[in-house]
């Protein structure tokens, strides 16, 4: 069932995943050659708990990470772990996600670690690109169809795979709530947008095919033919009838600068 939120808990939303945007931030400033993914867990930790807040991640279903960082060709669900070391050339996602007042904050940002290839790079630009083509698509009296569709073809057109087990979602007290939000589909399709909806789109795009396979610790998810993934999320909510960005990747870009994107 889908559970459309006032305005009151749409500003508990926003608090909640303001902090995931600076939490990413904090976690950029720490991305490099020769860092382990559990050292940025740690950072990712801390920095939730001392503003007052929980990682939404931990113990979640039983994870054991309060971020999910998925390296290279794991697509969502990375374990972090002190053996897993980053190097020049990889790729990372990171999801994080918080509890703040009772409310969830959930985001993703996939990072170059030194220098990446053009190839992969191409594979980052446009998975983050499409996420805005989504954000875009999303407009009260159109269906998620037509965010699943503006991301799909903008994906596929220039030659990149998107991945259907794993979509997006809706968001408030729980992590993850009605409805479904898929990264492809058809237009007129899917349930209804309107104004209190809150949804997490999070393109999975893959640089070669969109198959997928789960790993042994049953919960890393990677391409089943060990090409590279990349992965972005935001958090929406639908307020006069537009989408309002209630995650930020702004901090990020501070960070990092846009000029990458």
């Amino acid at each position: 069932m889908i559970v459309l939120k006032t305005a009151e808990e749409i500003e508990k939303l926003y608090a909640a995943n303001q902090l995931v945007g600076r939490t990413l931030a904090e976690v950029a400033k720490h991305i490099k050659p020769g860092v382990t993914t559990k050292a940025l867990d740690r950072i990712a930790h801390d920095f939730i708990g001392d503003y007052g807040a929980t990682p939404a991640f931990l113990g979640y279903e039983g994870f054991p990470g309060s971020l999910c960082t998925s390296v290279n060709e794991q697509v969502v669900h990375g374990i972090p772990s002190d053996k897993v070391i980053l190097k020049d050339g990889d790729i990372i996602s990171v999801d994080c996600g918080t509890k703040l007042d009772g409310f969830t904050g959930d985001s993703a940002f996939t990072f170059p670690v030194g220098e990446v290839t053009e190839e992969v790079r191409n594979l980052l630009n446009t998975t983050h690109n499409s996420l805005y083509e989504g954000i875009g698509a999303v407009q009260a009296g159109r269906r998620l169809g037509d965010v699943g569709h503006a991301i799909q073809t903008y994906c596929e057109a220039r030659g990149f795979s998107v991945v259907r087990e794993f979509v997006g979602h809706g968001i408030g007290r729980d992590m993850h709530e009605d409805p479904q939000v898929p990264n492809y589909g058809r237009p007129g399709t899917g349930s209804l947008i309107q104004d209190g909806l809150c949804i997490c789109i999070e393109p999975m795009i893959n640089l070669g095919s969109k198959n997928i396979s789960m790993g042994k610790d049953g919960w890393t998810v990677q391409t089943k033919d060990g090409k590279p993934s990349a992965h972005f999320e935001l958090c929406i909510a639908v307020v006069n009838g537009k989408a309002r960005l209630m995650s930020t990747f702004d901090f990020v870009y501070d960070v990092l600068g846009k000029n990458q994107f």
